[in-house]
């Protein structure tokens, strides 16, 4: 017997967040502290202590700090997305500056079809309830799945479709040949 189909959804009574990655907040210290935790180091911890005279435009330029840095995000350098002094903030295309928190205003500036399907619903993933009148969602940040360096998803192997409905792998092969031979 058929489950009875749930009401429509009422007036939007919960928020829906984008969740903060810790690394807009620093990067990893690499050590735990006294209680075992790993903790984060600000940007401005190191960078208030000395100020570059220049962006560099590429990882190659990079001497002392964020050696090794992998870089591949087009034609970009590094002064099309950082400003010079201010380990707190981002630079728009347009030159303003937006706080580091806000580093999705950022990205939506280049990858328009990304953002477009994000506010929809369709990229980024979230948790919590699509039906705002049962309770509140939040949503992924870019940087929760993609480096801003190098934003590329890395490709994967596909894996084993699920069992379903209590078929054998064999029998949903079989049962989907059969299906396309009767088309």
């Amino acid at each position: 017997m058929p489950r009875p189909l749930r009401p429509a959804p009422g007036p939007a009574i919960a928020r829906v967040d984008v969740h903060l990655p810790d690394r807009l907040r620093g990067i990893s210290a690499e050590y735990d502290d006294f209680m075992h935790i790993e903790r984060n180091v600000a940007c401005n911890m190191c960078h208030s202590m000395r100020q570059p005279k220049a962006l560099p435009q590429s990882p190659a330029e990079l001497d002392e700090f964020h050696q090794g840095l992998v870089f591949r995000h087009g034609t970009l350098s590094c002064g099309s997305c950082h400003l010079l002094g201010d380990q707190t903030a981002l630079r728009r295309a347009d030159g303003t500056a937006i706080p580091l928190l806000d580093a999705i205003e950022l990205c939506r500036q280049c990858h328009g079809p990304q953002a477009r399907d994000f506010d929809h619903g369709a990229h980024g993933g979230m948790s919590g309830h699509w039906d705002l009148s049962v309770g509140p969602r939040t949503r992924n940040h870019c940087v929760d799945c993609h480096d801003a360096h190098a934003p590329q998803i890395p490709a994967s192997r596909p894996v084993l479709p699920p069992a379903d409905r209590g078929l054998t792998r064999a029998g949903a092969l079989r049962s989907s040949t059969t299906q396309g031979a009767r088309r």
